[in-house]
């Protein structure tokens, strides 16, 4: 008897947070309650899917972002009072340095100063004088960018001589 009345107790509890999940009035059959759940429970499954479906994008959005991150070549250059503050920041790769300081011999910039990196990324940051004051920071900044774009010509040639050898 006490066990039925406990099922009874608990029945009541149920259809009660049922009833306040699917805000239901009291006066509402138990059919319509158990309808009204499982329309309830079906949203909650629509809602899970999308929140599911915008994660993913989300995942995506990152991984685009760090592939680009990984790819991107920052340069900064600065006028001084007697030549450029340069920045570089960029992925690692063969002879990065090398690129650029013949970058810098080619534009007629001398070396002052310059502190390198390449834990990661390649990061490098160099204070240049030009021996012809002719040169802006528009020059300088674009040849900075093609020259880690090109690849080494004299390095492809001299290893097209050695093949020949």
């Amino acid at each position: 008897m006490a066990s039925m009345l406990q099922k009874r107790i608990a029945m009541r509890r149920k259809i009660h947070i049922l009833r306040a999940q699917t805000k239901c009035s009291k006066s509402v059959k138990r059919s319509f309650i158990n309808t009204a759940a499982l329309l309830y429970i079906y949203k909650l499954i629509l809602k899970l899917e999308a929140i599911k479906r915008e994660y993913l994008n989300l995942l995506a959005t990152k991984k685009e972002y760090l592939k680009l991150m990984k790819n991107m070549q920052d340069v900064e250059v600065q006028k001084l009072r007697e030549g450029f503050l340069v920045k570089v920041n960029c992925e690692k790769g063969e002879d990065r340095l090398v690129r650029i300081l013949e970058a810098f011999d080619e534009m007629g910039l001398n070396v002052q100063q310059a502190r390198v990196s390449s834990n990661k990324r390649f990061e490098m940051e160099a204070i240049v004088v030009a021996q012809d004051q002719a040169l802006d920071v528009k020059e300088v900044t674009e040849a900075l960018l093609g020259a880690l774009k090109r690849k080494l010509e004299m390095r492809h040639y001299t290893q097209e001589a050695w093949k020949i050898l």
